[in-house]
C-alpha cells in the first residue's frame, strides 16, 4: 500500500460562492493537481453555463460530479477532519497553519479520513461560526494585499497538497471521528458545562470556542469521542442525583 497522500480524500469546500466563473475556475485548478472532489454550499449563483466555460475540457467532469447542500452541517458530516481558510486574522480566527505545512499534515491523516477544505464567498471569506467547526485554520502569506481570488487560493493549496502526494508520508492516522460526532460531543459537552457553572452561561460559545480548539489539536478519534460522551453521560447522572437527593432533604 502507498504511504503518499490520497488526493481522492480531500474535498474542496465552497461555501456560498457568488461568481459561477470562480466554480469553474476552482474545478480546473483542482484537475490541474489531481484532486476531483467539489462542494458547493449555499451557492449564491451556479449557472452552469458559465460554471463550464471556465473549467473546459476534463475538469467539466468535476462540475458533473460536485455535490451540492443547503446546509454546511451536512455538507460537512462525513468528512473527518476539518480546515478553514481565512485571509483575515485575529484573536477569534488565528492563523494556526499555512498551505505547505498543512499539506504535510494531511498526510497521514488523509489515509484513513475525508478531509474537507472550506473557502468562504468572495467577498467576505468564512465566518467566524464556520471556522469554528475547523480543526484549523490555514492562511496564505501574502507580501502586502491579503485578499486572494478564490480559484487562485484553491490553486495555491491544492499545489501544495500535489507536492505533498508525491512524497512519502509517515505513518497513517486511524479514521478520526467525524463532523456529526464532534458536533454532537460539543453540544453534550457545553450542556454538561453549563449545569456544572463551568462556562459562563451569558457568553457560552466565546468559552466553548477556547474548549474547540484545544480538542482540535489531538485530533479525535471515534472511539475517544465515544469516551468524553460517557463522560459527560455520568457527569448529567451525578447532577440528577444531587438534584433528587436536595428535593427529598427538602421534602
Amino acid at each position: 500500500m502507498s504511504n503518499r497522500i490520497n488526493l481522492d480524500q480531500v474535498g474542496i469546500v465552497l461555501v456560498k460562492p457568488q461568481i459561477p466563473e470562480n466554480i469553474g475556475a476552482v474545478a480546473r485548478a483542482m484537475h490541474n493537481m489531481g484532486l476531483h472532489r467539489l462542494v458547493l454550499v449555499s451557492p449564491e449563483n451556479c449557472d452552469l453555463c458559465r460554471v463550464v466555460k471556465m473549467a473546459t475540457g476534463p475538469s467539466i467532469d468535476i462540475v458533473e460530479n460536485m455535490e451540492e447542500h443547503q446546509d454546511l452541517s451536512k455538507a460537512l458530516g462525513p468528512y473527518g477532519y476539518v480546515v478553514g481558510t481565512t485571509a483575515r486574522i485575529g484573536t477569534r480566527r488565528p492563523a494556526l497553519t499555512w498551505p505547505r505545512l498543512l499539506a504535510q499534515d494531511l498526510v497521514p491523516i488523509s489515509r484513513n479520513n475525508l478531509v474537507a477544505i472550506l473557502f468562504g464567498p468572495e467577498d467576505r471569506g468564512l465566518s467566524n461560526d464556520e471556522l469554528r467547526r475547523c480543526h484549523t485554520i490555514a492562511r496564505i502569506p501574502t507580501a502586502s494585499f491579503s485578499s486572494l481570488n478564490l480559484a487562485q487560493a484553491v490553486m495555491i493549496v491544492c499545489y501544495e497538497m500535489f507536492l505533498a502526494a508525491r512524497e512519502k508520508a509517515s505513518r497513517p492516522l486511524p479514521r478520526l471521528a467525524n463532523t456529526f460526532e464532534l458536533e454532537g460531543m460539543y453540544a453534550h459537552l457545553k450542556d454538561v458545562l453549563l449545569k456544572i457553572g463551568f462556562i459562563d452561561p451569558q457568553n457560552p460559545e466565546h468559552w466553548m470556542l477556547n474548549i474547540r480548539r484545544f480538542l482540535s489539536r489531538l485530533p479525535l478519534r471515534a472511539r475517544e469521542v465515544r469516551i468524553i460522551r460517557g463522560v459527560c453521560r455520568q457527569i448529567d447522572w451525578y447532577t440528577e442525583q444531587l438534584e433528587t437527593m436536595k428535593r427529598d432533604g427538602g421534602g
